[in-house]
């Protein structure tokens, strides 16, 4: 049975990707099979993850999945595996705004401990009241470890390992400064790993960094077996039978789980590149466009033409097609980017999205609708963009709520067989 650990932080900004992609770089140095996996709605850290790993990352989410679905996946996900090594979502009992889904509630939920990782730039003595806060607050949350980062000398190191023996919690080890051991970030978050030059370099010096300064036996002995599954993951149905899914840098923001659920379903899934103008399969009777980055792809993708015909084909034999985020902005008319220039979309909705001015909206959403999905009403999702849409007359897709249960504006469009919003949808939670 495949053991398991979470690596969590007080707060965002603490390192723990830096940590966890260091961890899973070094310990497959070490021989092991390590599965990754990220808590909650993010698409990009998990592909960093899967990158180190060398193998796919998954989402857990304590907020949008049911606790028997993250058990079931968890366990799922480890099977044939030597450990699960779980990266947490903010700091660690940072949750949603209903109080609800903290990478703290995962680890209960899985019953796996935690290792906290702590900056400890510009403190020193008062590292050891946070941690014994952090690793006091929930009984029910088990924090065994502590790494250190970004300690800046041997005598801060030695002041911080002094201050911490009163926690009585076990130190794996202090990460020095490294200025090199540092992501670029964009408006959603960090970019993509192809879009790093050098990136194996970068692993490498990450996982020499863990190496040289975590004592990797005693973070594996504190490893915890993953609980069996109580029941099957519960699957979104599949959206048709031969599913085409638009898959490159422009179309990222793929949910594993959602694929894995399809598959197990018996549907068939094929996969298509619009910025190399590739189109659906001919004889897909659904066409998935979930989210990434179309707006900074608009040019290209406005001269795909061939993807676009393909899509208007795809639509005339009566194919369902829906969109996710950049997905829903790409089915519209035009894109606005963030300089202003516009470029052609797809056309098969009479929206028009723009990049230049903007606003962030983001958070989890309780999704209902009555539409050709062929889904349950009560899903959950996530909505995370800058773009905002304008469109004239449509149904929405979906009637949503936030985490308090506010009512928001409806998301989307539907004409016809062809939807789309911002959301992008995690789970199912009704029947």
């Amino acid at each position: 049975m495949a053991k398991g650990l979470i690596i969590a932080a007080p707060r965002s900004g603490s390192g723990k990707t830096l940590v966890t992609l260091g961890l899973l770089a070094a310990l497959r140095r070490r021989g092991l099979a390590v599965a990754p996996a990220k808590t909650g709605p993010d698409f990009i850290d998990p592909v960093f993850l899967g990158q180190a790993a060398g193998r796919e990352a998954i989402n857990l989410d304590p907020w949008a999945m049911q606790a028997d679905q993250n058990r079931a996946l968890a366990a799922q996900h480890a099977a044939g595996a030597d450990l699960l090594l779980v990266e947490g979502v903010m700091g660690l009992f940072d949750a949603a705004a209903d109080g609800h889904g903290s990478t703290a509630d995962l680890a209960e939920n899985l019953d796996l401990p935690v290792v906290l990782v702590v900056d400890a730039d510009k403190q020193s003595q008062s590292v050891a009241p946070l941690v014994a806060g952090f690793a006091n607050w929930r009984s029910n949350v088990q924090v065994s470890g502590i790494i250190l980062n970004r300690v800046a000398s041997a005598r801060h190191e030695r002041m911080l390992v002094a201050a911490l023996r009163a926690t009585g919690l076990p130190l794996l080890g202090a990460i020095p400064r490294r200025q090199e051991l540092l992501i670029p970030e964009r408006h959603l978050g960090l970019v993509l790993p192809n879009e790093i030059s050098e990136f194996q370099n970068f692993l490498d010096m990450a996982a020499e960094s863990i190496g040289d300064f975590i004592d990797l036996a005693a973070f594996e002995r504190l490893a915890r077996p993953v609980p069996p599954p109580e029941a099957e993951p519960r699957a979104l149905p599949p959206l048709g039978q031969r599913i085409a899914i638009a898959r490159d840098a422009a179309f990222a923001f793929l949910y594993r789980h959602l694929l894995e659920g399809w598959r197990a379903a018996g549907a068939e899934l094929s996969f298509f590149s619009p910025l190399a103008d590739e189109g659906p399969a001919p004889d897909a009777d659904a066409v998935f466009l979930p989210g990434g980055y179309p707006e900074l792809h608009g040019a290209s993708l406005a001269a795909a033409t061939g993807f676009k015909s393909a899509l208007i084909a795809a639509r005339d034999r009566n194919a369902l097609i829906y969109g996710e985020c950049g997905g829903f902005m790409v089915l519209g008319d035009a894109l606005l980017d963030q300089h202003g220039t516009s470029h052609a979309m797809a056309g098969l909705l009479p929206t028009i999205t723009r990049m230049d001015r903007p606003k962030r909206v983001l958070g989890y959403r309780r999704l209902l609708h009555d539409s050709p999905l062929p889904w349950p009403p009560g899903l959950n999702g996530h909505e995370f963009h800058y773009s905002s849409a304008k469109q004239s007359g449509l149904p929405p897709l979906f009637e949503a709520l936030d985490a308090e249960n506010v009512r928001q504006l409806p998301m989307g469009a539907v004409l016809g067989r062809v939807m789309g919003s911002y959301a992008h949808v995690i789970a199912v939670v009704s029947n």
